[in-house]
């Protein structure tokens, strides 16, 4: 059987949940049964006619968009916890995502050998791989990889960092799950697309026919132009060898500083501090996570931050790293210096786009997809990290999953469409709760904002002609569910201060 973690999106196949999940930490109680089959089922001895998910009824959360699919909704959300009263009936999966009248279903070739090439075995490919196999069960499907060994969760690379879970514990499939699949895997980078030609050419030679290929190839940790970025010591964390390569240099009061202060560079920061390095961290900013908190929000998180043993340098600007082959230190504008024995750069990613670009495909962004997750040419689909669906890129996790079950399923003749998630942010940093809504930075002489500040918690709400519309809240997650609804039911702020003012005083 199958079983999904219902705060992460995580897959386990076994017989029950497992004990804790390894993306999440969360236990067994909040996974829930599937109900398609599993790796070990005995494939069809003919193909079938691709077909939609069979219907069954699913719930929204209205405040962080976890899906619920059963005939009702759940007593609390395994995500937020709001009630069962702020989630919305969402019809069967089918209906909620992939519309037949909207998007028109991909033609399904005569041949029962359909061959699916996907390029990627990260979180997108792997699901895009799953799903082409659950819609079509004669399709030869083959998994390039750019990296070698199994495909493993790169979500939990700050995880390794902490000592949360180990190297094995970040597979995310077995070998036997790729053999009961009979999903080829193969090890090589991709040079190529003969976009004419239906063929996917390697750097090695080896050329690859496919009747849909999927782009599932990510994306790069991006760099900015650093002087002495080349130095011994100084990486990025985007893969699980440069993981490892972190944690050989780490050791007990070891200087490391983390440039960048999103939430990748904190997760960092905190994980090896945990281990008893000396960490800084260097934000151009003038505060952490400007994008999802407000200045009082984040200082609040920058003095915890400090509480777990991290130097926060805020509106700091790198001139240089400092060493000669090793780094020994980072030189902040201004004559400043902070001691590094290495350094992690943390200031956000770029699509890999360059194959699609190189082989004539539209790009932005990144590969330039429909809601079918369907590129400029019709053979070929992306997903993940690597599109840029409908003018938006996301880089989240359960984002890339869901883009590479939509891809599978499309590129096997099924209909499905990917829904943009609602416009919200709901984030657990170093076990603070943070929310924000709608326009978190609303401000101006139209604009009415409630605040309201304590040692561990921190409320924001902005109106404008007196109708909310942006809030964020940061140590207390109460109040998120009733700042949804007034957002989306276009509540006055003087209702939701009352409503704040109650719950404070109960």
């Amino acid at each position: 059987m199958k079983f999904r973690c219902t705060v992460c999106a995580y897959v386990h196949e076994g017989s029950t949940p497992p004990d804790a999940c390894p993306v999440c930490g969360v236990g067994p109680e909040l996974f829930e049964a599937m109900g398609v089959p599993t790796a070990s089922t005995p494939a069809p001895t003919s193909a079938p006619t691709p077909a939609t998910t069979p219907a069954s009824d699913a719930w929204r959360c209205t405040v962080c968009a976890y899906v619920h699919e059963g005939p009702s909704a759940p007593d609390s959300c395994p995500v937020c916890g709001v009630g069962p009263e702020l989630f919305e009936a969402m019809g069967s999966p089918a209906q909620a995502t992939s519309p037949a009248s909207v998007v028109p279903p991909v033609t399904t070739p005569a041949d029962d050998a359909w061959r699916i090439v996907i390029v990627g075995a990260g979180v997108a490919g792997c699901q895009a791989a799953a799903s082409a196999r659950e819609q079509a069960p004669l399709a030869r499907i083959t998994l390039v990889s750019g990296e070698p060994g199994l495909p493993y969760r790169r979500i939990d690379l700050t995880r390794l960092l902490a000592d949360q879970v180990r190297d094995e514990d970040m597979v995310m499939h077995e070998e036997s799950f790729f053999t009961q699949q009979r999903i080829e895997r193969l090890v090589g980078l991709a040079r190529v697309i003969d976009l004419e030609g239906h063929t996917l050419r390697l750097t090695d030679g080896r050329s690859l026919a496919y009747d849909r290929l999927i782009l599932a190839n990510g994306a790069h940790a991006f760099t900015p132009p650093i002087l002495g970025a080349q130095r011994d010591g100084v990486t990025v964390l985007r893969s699980l060898d440069q993981a490892r390569r972190i944690l050989q240099r780490c050791r007990q009061g070891g200087h490391v500083v983390v440039i960048g202060g999103g939430l990748l560079g904190l997760e960092t920061a905190v994980g090896l501090a945990s281990r008893g390095s000396r960490v800084a961290v260097v934000e151009g900013q003038p505060w952490l996570l400007p994008r999802q908190l407000t200045q009082p929000a984040a200082r609040l998180l920058e003095a915890r931050l400090r509480r777990l043993g991290v130097d926060v340098y805020c509106g700091a600007s790198v001139s240089g790293i400092l060493g000669d082959e090793q780094v020994y230190a980072v030189a902040l504008e201004g004559a400043a210096e902070i001691p590094a024995e290495q350094v992690i750069i943390s200031t956000g990613i770029r699509a890999n786009a360059e194959l699609a670009s190189r082989s004539g495909l539209e790009v932005g962004r990144g590969v330039q997809v429909d809601a079918r997750m369907v590129s400029s040419d019709p053979k070929v689909l992306a997903a993940g990290d690597v599109a840029e669906c409908e003018g938006h890129s996301f880089g989240l996790w359960p984002i890339a999953q869901e883009q590479g079950r939509v891809a599978g399923i499309t590129a096997t003749g099924g209909e499905a469409a990917f829904v943009a998630p609602p416009a919200a942010t709901m984030l657990k940093v170093l076990d603070v709760p943070v929310a924000s809504f709608g326009e978190v930075h609303a401000d101006g002489p139209d604009v009415e904002i409630y605040e309201d500040q304590g040692p561990e918690r921190y409320v924001r709400l902005a109106a404008r002609d007196g109708r909310l519309v942006g809030a964020c809240l940061f140590g207390d997650l109460a109040l998120a569910g009733a700042v949804r609804r007034a957002i989306q039911s276009g509540q006055t702020i003087a209702d939701l201060a009352g409503f704040v003012r109650e719950l404070q005083g109960a």
